[in-house]
C-alpha cells in the first residue's frame, strides 16, 4: 500500500485525437505533437519517462529503458472541458454534456443575473478572453456594464475592470451567476476574469481569476480518500473544479512556476494520501491562444521541475503525469479544447516501466489512486495497480 500518491494535471496537454474527435469538430489535433515541432521543446526528463513510448506518438523517438509506467487514456464522459475531464480523472462520470451556449445566454439569465447585479451586460457572445476586453472593455469603463461571455466550454465568464469592479465584488457576481445557472443551464464553471488599465493597448488580464464551479453530484475519489481518514491536497484550481468537496487542504496558485514551488512544498512534507495539482498555464496561456513556443517552453519549464520534483518521490510514494482534455495551439480552425487522449505517466520505486496501452476511461486513475491507498470504493473504471507494482 502506498503512502502517498501525486497526481500532476497538465492541463490540456493532449496527446491525439479520440476516434470520435470528429463528432467534436477537432478531427486532426494533436496537442503533443503540434508543440514537439517548435525549438522551445526540450523534455528530456518525459521522454525518459516513456512520454514518447506512448501508442501513437510516432513523431518522436521514445527511450529505451523509460522509468515509468506509460500510456494514454480516452475520456467516456461527453464533452471535453476542464470540469468534465477532473471529474472523471476522479471517478466520476459525465453522461450528459454540460450545456453551452454558441449563441450566448438566454434571456431569462442575463435579465436575472442584470437584476441581482444591479448592473448591465455587454457581449453575451463566444470570445476569446483577451480579444473580448480589447472591444468592450472601454465600453464597461465608461457604463460599469460586465462583460459576459463564453467560449466552445460550459462557461458562464465575467470581465472587470478592478477600478470599476473590485475583485471582491466581481466573485460576488460569480456567486450570484453561480446560484442562478442551476438545473438545465448548470453549466460547468462560472470564472471572474479582473483586468487592469485604461486602453485596449494596455489591458491586462490579472492572476486573480477564481472558477465557481458546481458541486460534484456524486462521490468522487476526493470524497472517499478524505473520509478514510486520509489527507487529500489540491494545488491550483482543483479546489474550485470540485467546489472544495472532499478536499481537506488547498492551496491557490499564480501559475506553473507557483504551481511547481508549491507543489514541491508539499512533497517535501510528511502526510498519508493524494496531492492532486493543476498546472494551468498550458491551457488559459497557450493553447487557447494558439501559442506553440510558449506551450513547448512552459513543458521545457516543467521538464526541468522534474529533476527537483522526482528525488522527493519516496519509497512508497506514486507519482503521476497526466493531463483533462487538450487544446492543441496548432489547430487554427479554433481556440478551444480539444477531443483528445490524455498521456499517463506512473512512476515509483515500486511501479514497472510498462507500456499500459490505450484504455478507456480517465476513471481508471480513480480506481489506481483508490487502490493504492487502500480505499475501499465502487467508483468505475479498472485499476492499473496490478499491472504496474513490482
Amino acid at each position: 500500500m502506498s503512502k502517498r500518491v501525486f497526481i500532476t494535471v497538465l492541463d490540456s496537454f493532449g496527446a491525439g485525437e479520440m476516434p470520435d474527435a470528429a463528432d467534436f469538430d477537432d478531427k486532426g489535433t494533436n496537442t503533443l505533437r503540434s508543440v514537439s515541432g517548435s525549438k522551445k521543446f526540450n523534455t528530456p526528463n518525459l521522454r525518459k519517462l516513456g512520454l514518447f513510448n506512448i501508442d501513437g506518438v510516432d513523431f518522436l523517438e521514445g527511450d529505451a529503458a523509460p522509468l515509468a509506467a506509460y500510456g494514454k487514456i480516452g475520456e467516456i464522459s461527453k464533452g471535453k472541458d476542464t470540469t468534465t475531464g477532473h471529474w472523471e480523472i476522479s471517478g466520476l462520470i459525465s453522461e450528459n454534456p454540460m450545456p453551452t451556449y454558441p449563441e450566448g445566454f438566454p434571456d431569462e439569465i442575463i435579465d436575472e443575473f442584470s437584476r441581482q447585479t444591479g448592473r448591465g451586460v455587454l457581449c453575451n457572445l463566444p470570445y476569446s478572453g483577451t480579444e473580448v476586453i480589447r472591444d468592450y472593455g472601454i465600453e464597461h469603463l465608461e457604463t460599469g456594464k460586465l462583460i459576459v461571455y463564453t467560449s466552445a466550454d460550459s462557461v458562464f465568464q465575467i470581465a472587470a475592470n478592478e477600478a470599476i469592479v473590485p475583485v471582491d465584488t466581481l466573485y460576488e457576481y460569480c456567486r450570484i451567476a453561480r446560484r442562478i445557472l442551476q438545473g438545465k443551464h448548470g453549466v460547468g464553471r462560472v470564472i471572474a476574469r479582473p483586468f487592469v488599465g485604461d486602453c485596449p493597448e494596455n489591458f491586462t488580464r490579472t492572476p486573480k481569476r477564481h472558477d465557481f464551479s458546481l458541486e460534484p453530484p456524486g462521490d468522487t475519489m476526493l470524497d472517499l480518500i478524505s473520509r478514510s481518514g486520509l489527507d487529500t491536497l489540491a494545488v491550483g484550481k482543483i479546489y474550485d473544479i470540485f467546489a472544495g468537496k472532499g478536499i481537506t487542504e488547498h492551496v491557490y496558485t499564480s501559475g506553473n512556476t507557483d504551481g511547481m514551488a508549491k507543489a514541491i512544498d508539499w512533497m517535501k512534507r510528511d502526510f498519508n494520501g493524494l496531492c492532486f495539482i493543476n498546472l494551468v498555464d498550458f491551457d488559459m496561456l497557450y493553447g487557447h491562444r494558439n501559442d506553440i513556443d510558449g506551450y513547448a517552453a512552459a513543458l521545457t519549464e516543467f521538464d526541468g521541475w522534474l529533476d527537483e520534483a522526482l528525488p522527493l518521490v519516496g519509497d512508497d510514494d506514486i507519482f503521476i503525469i497526466t493531463a483533462d482534455h487538450g487544446c492543441d495551439p496548432g489547430y487554427t480552425v479554433s481556440t478551444d479544447h480539444s477531443r483528445e487522449y490524455i498521456p499517463l505517466l506512473v512512476y515509483g520505486k515500486n511501479i514497472k516501466p510498462v507500456n499500459i496501452g490505450t484504455r478507456c476511461g480517465f476513471c481508471d486513475i480513480a480506481k489506481t489512486v483508490c487502490e493504492a491507498l487502500g480505499v475501499e470504493n465502487m467508483l468505475p473504471g479498472k485499476s492499473l495497480l496490478s499491472e504496474i507494482v513490482r
